[in-house]
């Protein structure tokens, strides 16, 4: 038994104690709608807590339903249609963590039938389905969780306070790297055959274009096509696009670009293997991602996921630990850097021009647990939670307009409040699409 296995096997008894001391009250009765991989991953985050009870259980596989269902604290409602979760008066909130196409509509719904929503990221597959989202959230008061999870880690916060006290100084540059080698044969060359079944691959599809059956196309390789997903950009680069707001307490963007191209993995995907995506913020900032499938060697000399690059200093962030390296002290103004003098070094660091700072480490852990467990408490407070849907769509919305900006091909200057591009007319006509009959987001 590794140590994590051991302290979840520790927190989950801890939890079952304690969920046999609570009344029936005290307990926030969920439903959870896709339970693969993530939706998995999600529901153990919310079986560590004792009063989190597992009421009704969603997937289109038995395998994952038998998985959940011996998991599960007492013997949940097992069903294939969400909406039948969605009906039933013992379920105060859903947790849905299916493939991206089908978030918009199930959150929907959810607000509609009265419950609170756990969404996994990224929030949506377009802008127009993020901002109907939060709509809908607004309009039936619910309590909403974006499954960004970064933003209910401790010691991910205290980076947020360093960098936001001018720790780092004025940050021109934050960058953020997907770095995997995939080459040569990624995801393969699934060949078209027949689906398990019509009617699995109908709801599957659910509405999403109707295209013939491809087992890459289902199930956790959704990621890879554009019908269902907005690759990695979305997949990894919404963690880290939302970090990197938060931390340096940015909105929307105002201007995106992007290249790449699918160039060395010989598979079907759409999605690039390689890609590189610039934003500028407001206040002299961009932002970038870095998707490389094709080769796995570091970004940076820290090999970590983020760096913020400030005047002062460069943090490093990783998924469990962040570290801050000072810039070396000199006179930023002179074009050659020279020694100064003691004296004219004192007048420079009463200036604030210097980068007196302190390294520092700090470790931590981002584990989906402290997420699972801030959405609890706000079901029974009504408080905001850490990543509400509003926040969860301004991140996601910033790395759907990169795809955007890669498949335009274009520079593209974007209006945040009105969510629009104001200098590609054409660029804006993919912020939505025409869902399949008879699927309608309606708020």
């Amino acid at each position: 038994m590794t140590r994590r296995e051991f302290s979840r096997s520790a927190t989950a008894l801890t939890a079952l104690s304690y969920s046999r001391v609570l009344g029936a009250n005290d307990r926030v009765r969920i439903g959870f709608i896709g339970l693969g991989n993530r939706g998995d991953q999600v529901h153990d985050g919310f079986l560590e807590h004792g009063d989190s009870q597992t009421v009704a259980i969603c997937d289109l596989r038995d395998d994952y339903l038998d998985l959940a269902a011996g998991k599960s604290r007492g013997t949940p409602f097992r069903t294939k249609d969400y909406r039948q979760i969605l009906d039933r008066k013992d379920v105060d909130a859903v947790a849905i963590a299916t493939p991206d196409h089908w978030h918009a509509l199930m959150f929907v719904d959810a607000c509609k039938a009265g419950k609170d929503v756990y969404v996994e990221k990224p929030l949506s597959l377009t802008v127009f389905e993020g901002r109907k989202m939060v709509e809908a959230a607004e309009k039936y008061n619910r309590v909403s969780q974006v499954g960004i999870h970064r933003r209910s880690a401790k010691f991910l916060k205290e980076a947020v306070e360093f960098v936001q006290g001018g720790g780092l100084g004025h940050v021109t540059m934050a960058r953020s790297y997907h770095l995997i080698n995939e080459w040569p044969i990624g995801i393969g060359k699934a060949e078209g055959t027949q689906p398990p079944s019509e009617e699995e691959w109908e709801r599957w599809l659910g509405p999403a274009p109707k295209v013939p059956y491809n087992a890459n196309r289902t199930y956790y390789n959704f990621r890879w096509f554009f019908h269902y997903s907005g690759g990695q950009l979305t997949n990894m680069g919404v963690h880290y696009m939302d970090m990197m707001r938060w931390a340096l307490g940015k909105g929307a963007p105002v201007a995106v670009t992007a290249m790449g191209g699918k160039w060395a993995v010989e598979d079907n995907r759409e999605i690039p293997d390689t890609l590189e995506v610039l934003w500028q913020f407001e206040g002299g900032t961009m932002f970038s991602f870095t998707q490389i499938n094709a080769n796995a060697e570091p970004g940076n000399v820290q090999n970590s996921e983020m760096e913020l690059r400030g005047t002062k200093g460069t943090m490093y962030l990783h998924a469990n630990r962040w570290e801050v390296v000072p810039e070396k002290i000199s006179d930023h103004a002179r074009p050659v850097r020279t020694p100064i003098g003691r004296d004219e070094q004192r007048k420079l660091e009463r200036s604030g021009r210097t980068a007196k700072i302190e390294p520092r480490v700090l470790k931590g852990s981002a584990d989906t647990a402290f997420h699972t467990r801030n959405f609890l408490d706000c079901v029974k407070s009504r408080a905001k939670c850490n990543c509400d849907v509003l926040t969860g769509h301004v991140s996601t919305s910033a790395t759907l307009i990169g795809n955007i900006a890669l498949k335009t091909r274009s520079y593209l200057e974007w209006d945040g409040k009105a969510e629009r591009f104001t200098n590609n007319p054409a660029a804006n006509r993919y912020l939505e699409y025409q869902y399949r009959e008879p699927y309608k987001l309606a708020v």
